[in-house]
């Protein structure tokens, strides 16, 4: 599982489309916009009317929190100052704890006014989900953290057992009915849309309705298949000061035109141990037990190759990553780690056919930089996709170690490390 990190405006979307399946009387309506660099102002005043009609706020929607206390949010403005304000900022750098980075991405919502200020939030952990509620929401509700509420709620039980109404009564008052009905209601959407974290702060309510006024989200993207219908368009945004680099641009692109799936973040690009994981759940095992041997300095890379990629997207995949490699020496050599667990349905062979093809056009830069490649795999035609490896390793003169099955999934990472 992998959690990711989603835009305000599209988490306020979700919740104005699907929390009325679980709270009837939830009419929050969702009116957002989000404005980036090439966004046509009267095109979208023409598509929002209410853009017009409407006090607003403007915040910028990168993945970062605080914006209230780093002047980055406009209150109570008409359309006009808010296109003014967005205009000042876009493109500016800002220092965001101690993280540098560009404003490019701004959302535009109705200005609600309002006294009351409520807090919720929902998270994972490990075999329970916790949901937190104050009524002393806000910017500053850690430092009345002793406010909060804490509920524990078991991931296989889930809500039944728990009496939320007795658990918010003493904080809530005359609000334990709708409070605990929203609560119980927002959990539900949070399990069923595949949420791992989702912090609403504050939320108040308007003529009776509740109203969310900032809110925080992340996902489980192992969910993307399952969640395709509900999810719709929606993007996963690079963390607030992070820019792709043209590699990591590329596999995105090859990514996206492909049914399989295909990832990659570099790390350190001058350290010397490379990974190829076949599997989301087996590269992040190999990058924890890459760290836990003390080697997390010195790991390059993070990513996957899944879903059963045909031969050519593996290829390409491959000689990116063997490009990254052979930009620069290592004065001990480097390793890449071609692993992952048994396949279900991934072709083994027909993958490796692709790692061979991308190894054969770079022989000369692997043996120039010293470079040590270890495998583990199993799977459909596993045997055959194995033999290639063998076969590739003898014919090239390259070090290759070969395991298939019946070695331990990341038995490779001691035997690579203790060799260099």
């Amino acid at each position: 599982m992998a959690q990711r990190g989603i835009r305000e405006f599209d988490a306020k979307r979700l919740l104005a489309r699907f929390m009325p399946d679980y709270m009837p009387d939830f009419n929050y309506k969702g009116e957002v916009v989000l404005v980036g660099h090439d966004t046509d102002f009267d095109r979208l005043a023409d598509q929002n009317p209410w853009l017009l009609d409407r006090k607003l706020v403007v915040k910028p929607d990168q993945l970062f929190g605080k914006r209230g206390l780093h002047g980055l949010v406009l209150l109570n403005v008409d359309f006009e100052q808010a296109r003014k304000f967005i205009g000042s900022k876009m493109n500016s750098e800002v220092v965001i704890g101690g993280v540098s980075g560009r404003l490019d991405h701004f959302l535009i919502e109705p200005y609600i006014p309002h006294k009351e200020e409520y807090y919720v939030a929902i998270r994972a952990s490990n075999d329970y989900d916790i949901i937190y509620f104050s009524t002393q929401g806000g910017i500053s509700v850690e430092s009345r953290w002793d406010q909060v509420i804490e509920i524990p709620v078991h991931v296989l039980q889930g809500l039944d057992g728990i009496d939320l109404k007795k658990a918010v009564a003493d904080k809530a008052e005359l609000r334990a009915d709708q409070v605990a009905s929203f609560l119980e209601a927002l959990y539900r959407f949070y399990v069923d849309l595949g949420f791992t974290y989702l912090e609403i702060n504050p939320f108040t309510l308007c003529d009776g309705s509740i109203v969310p006024l900032d809110l925080v989200a992340k996902l489980d993207d192992a969910e993307a298949y399952w969640q395709k219908k509900t999810w719709g368009d929606l993007e996963f945004p690079e963390p607030f000061g992070r820019a792709l680099s043209r590699e990591e641009l590329y596999i995105k692109e090859l990514d996206a035109r492909t049914g399989a799936s295909l990832k990659l973040t570099i790390l350190n690009p001058s350290g010397r141990v490379w990974t190829m994981i076949a599997g989301g759940g087996a590269s992040v095992i190999y990058t924890d037990t890459i760290c836990d041997l003390g080697h997390s300095s010195e790991l390059c890379n993070y990513g996957e190759y899944s879903g059963d990629p045909n031969t050519e997207d593996t290829y390409r995949y491959t000689c990116t990553i063997l490009d990254l490699m052979t930009k620069s020496r290592h004065p001990q050599g480097k390793i890449l780690l071609i692993g992952g667990a048994i396949a279900n349905f991934t072709d083994v062979a027909s993958t490796f056919k692709g790692i061979v093809m991308a190894i054969k056009e770079y022989q000369a830069r692997l043996k120039e930089h010293g470079i040590k490649i270890y495998v583990r795999r199993g799977g459909p035609n596993y045997e055959e996709g194995l033999r290639l490896m063998r076969s590739l390793g003898e014919e090239l003169g390259i070090p290759i170690d070969v395991y298939g099955p019946e070695t331990h999934m990341t038995r490779i990472v001691p035997l690579a490390l203790e060799k260099a």
